[in-house]
């Protein structure tokens, strides 16, 4: 039987340092609320049964309409402390009975489907794991007076981050008893898990998922500077056509008189994608990722390369803005199957519809695809990447 994973997304702080007349995790970036695009980490990704946002009683109006047409369960109200905040979360996913149990910080609005993977994978071994990132600059301890006591060895140093995943039945316990004891001071469920004796490990963070906390932090996040490294690749594939009785582009598998010729599926708009992506990380291309020699690839599916390099865009920190492909061939047409070409395409890369473009033409009868010779496809990636100085 599959293990059954839940959220808990906690947004029912004030956020007073953040600034401005209402909480942080209601105001807008680009165009969106904060909270929106962490409860959409969430609800988009199949393997979270159940989203539980946990808000303010105040904020009831700005959570519905952050939260418009989104698959989550009905909130529930928060108490005076996170800890208390979470514990509530937890008490409304019983009858749900998840194995796991993913728990995060509404004003983490900029963490990645690769980082939910992360901690899908690393829980499933022990009771709590969490996402922590290296600390880059030396740390040092000081005392009341503000004189150096110690310098910490930052090798074994993280900074942690959210979501931070365990097993439901163990979190539960830990918060019960721990506000049958009174302690209701823990600032993450990690330092709970620790008071209780669970083992906690470490899995891989993410630089760009920051936490929203003063307006500093929000100007930051409107100019986007942890992905203020914008970066456009372009990408380039032909085939040519030779037997067979159907074609696969954008995903999608298209009856026609001829197959493309490839040691993959010749799927040319994919190709052309993935180019398009690794070049914009100056990461060479599909052929150095995915030699023809290598008889592992032969015949395979070409979602493989683009959903592989769209996940190496994630472990850099960084986000897909745009993917735009255009198809020039004579035949088959185009234009019926564009609509699920998008969607294949949104899919695979793991990115909004309205982030894919799809054109179709022809070349006028003119060159080899005006001769019916084969297929052609140009496409252009645009990313994101975190800011980095040499």
């Amino acid at each position: 039987m599959p293990s059954s994973f839940a959220a808990v997304v906690v947004a029912a702080g004030r956020g007073v340092r953040a600034g401005g007349d209402f909480p942080k995790q209601y105001k807008e970036i680009a165009g969106e609320p904060v909270l929106r695009r962490s409860l959409l980490l969430f609800a988009q990704d199949d393997r979270i049964d159940a989203v539980q946002p946990v808000i303010h009683p105040e904020d009831r109006t700005l959570f519905e309409r952050a939260a418009d047409r989104l698959a989550l369960l009905p909130p529930v109200y928060g108490g005076a402390t996170r800890q208390a905040s979470v514990r509530a979360g937890l008490e409304a996913l019983i009858s749900r009975r998840p194995e796991f149990v993913l728990v995060h910080d509404a004003a983490r609005p900029f963490a990645s489907p690769a980082l939910i993977s992360r901690a899908i994978e690393a829980v499933r071994d022990t009771d709590a794991a969490i996402p922590g990132i290296s600390v880059a600059d030396t740390v040092k301890a000081v005392d009341d007076a503000g004189a150096v006591v110690e310098t910490l060895d930052r090798m074994h140093l993280r900074i942690v981050q959210t979501p931070q995943a365990f097993r439901f039945a163990t979190l539960l316990d830990a918060h019960r008893r721990a506000a049958a004891d009174g302690r209701e001071n823990f600032t993450d469920d990690a330092a709970l898990a620790e008071w209780a004796g669970l083992k906690v490990s470490v899995f891989e963070g993410e630089a760009g998922n920051i936490k929203l906390t003063t307006p500093e932090d929000f100007v930051r996040a409107h100019n986007e500077p942890m992905l203020s490294d914008l970066r456009t690749g372009s990408g380039f594939d032909v085939h040519a056509f030779g037997q067979g009785d159907h074609v696969t582009l954008g995903g999608v598998r298209i009856p026609h008189a001829r197959g493309l010729i490839g040691h993959s599926d010749a799927d040319v708009a994919l190709h052309a994608l993935t180019d398009a992506l690794l070049g914009a990380l100056a990461d060479g291309d599909i052929g150095v990722h995915f030699p023809p020699s290598d008889p592992q690839w032969r015949n395979a599916s070409s979602d493989r390369f683009l959903a592989f390099a769209a996940e190496w865009v994630r472990r850099r920190g960084g986000r897909i803005n745009h993917l735009d492909v255009t198809i020039v061939c004579e035949a088959p047409r185009i234009g019926p199957h564009r609509e699920p070409m998008r969607a294949r395409i949104a899919e695979i890369a793991g990115i909004a519809l309205d982030r894919v473009g799809l054109q179709a033409t022809t070349s006028e009868k003119l060159g080899f695809t005006g001769r019916g010779e084969g297929i052609v496809a140009f496409a252009t990636a645009t990313i994101g990447l975190p800011w980095t100085r040499e």
